[in-house]
């Protein structure tokens, strides 16, 4: 019985790892594609973190360059496709100035501890690249119904948010739109992998697109991940100045 047992664990362990390995579901061209998307992402990133230095200088983030990266957003999606190098100009333009506007949420991180500002990179990558990774590996179309859920979701949070900053809002509400926001977004890293594998395998290889639409959840995802990292540090220096009184 304890041969049958080991065998049979080591033949579930093996079937697990081969279904890791799973992506024979996804045509060459669109791994093609994934790479160049991925590429663009990670291209993407060093901008918006140029963007963040250049606060970090000069103190440009604000209202002006939240107008700026929603004209070049706009300006992109009304580019046509053809136009490549315009539309990759574009989105480091958009990377950058979404940069320059959290510029002063890292500001405020680095001033309180720099650890935690790493420690939510780190968590926002990991939690990125597993939940795109489960999305590959996942069959074809499995989450894309998730998508009208995250929708209403996302619609939920942008009428309290609306409702709290005329009305009034209150700590446990902030708290339900932080926490329910990171799952809104980590469900849309799943649907939006799945949605650009999907319009992959119909023809649509606009990767600077994709590439666009995988920031935003990246950048949405790490500002509530810093919030509630910042948050928690700073109820602990409450805790711990209450202990010194």
């Amino acid at each position: 019985m304890d041969a049958f047992s080991s065998y049979f664990e080591s033949r579930n362990g093996e079937a697990r790892w081969e279904s890791l390995k799973n992506f024979h579901q996804i045509s060459p061209v669109v791994q093609s594609h994934l790479k160049q998307v991925y590429l663009s992402l990670c291209c993407a990133l060093v901008a918006s973190a140029t963007g963040v230095y250049l606060h970090l200088l000069w103190n440009i983030g604000g209202l002006l360059t939240v107008f700026a990266m929603i004209g070049s957003m706009v300006w992109l999606l009304a580019t046509p496709s053809y136009e490549e190098k315009k539309r990759v100009s574009l989105l480091m333009a958009t990377a950058l100035f979404k940069g320059a506007s959290i510029g002063p949420l890292i500001d405020l991180a680095i001033q309180i501890d720099p650890s935690i500002l790493i420690s939510a990179f780190v968590g926002t990558g990991l939690a990125f690249a597993c939940f795109s990774v489960a999305a590959m590996v996942a069959r074809r179309r499995e989450y894309l119904y998730l998508g009208g859920l995250l929708s209403s979701g996302l619609s939920m949070l942008l009428w309290l948010h609306f409702a709290s900053s005329i009305f009034g809002g209150s700590t446990a509400i902030f708290k339900f739109e932080l926490y329910f926001g990171l799952l809104v977004f980590v469900g849309y890293i799943v649907v939006d992998t799945q949605d650009i594998i999907e319009k992959a395998h119909f023809g649509d290889l606009d990767y600077v697109k994709h590439a666009l639409t995988l920031f935003t959840d990246f950048v949405a995802v790490f500002v509530r991940i810093l919030i509630i990292m910042l948050k928690h540090a700073s109820e602990k220096e409450e805790k711990k100045k209450k202990r010194r009184d």
